[in-house]
């Protein structure tokens, strides 16, 4: 793997990890405003999952720079 695929991996985590945050923030917003508890849960869940997506990639980025 050389250094452009690294790259894309990292770029792909972070990018992939706030499209999920985003998304999960919608879908908790709209749970809350129609009283879906689980389809809150659901959006928290995701929005979490993008929060920790998106530091893998940071923590990939910093180990490929040598932080």
């Amino acid at each position: 793997m050389d250094a452009t695929e690294t790259n894309e991996m990292v770029d792909r985590n972070r990018t992939e990890g706030t499209k999920n945050q985003v998304k999960g923030s919608l879908k908790e917003a709209a749970g809350k405003a129609t009283g879906n508890t689980s389809g809150e849960l659901e959006g928290k869940l995701q929005k979490n999952a993008g929060k920790v997506q998106k530091d893998i990639g940071k923590a990939n980025d910093d180990m490929r720079k040598g932080r």
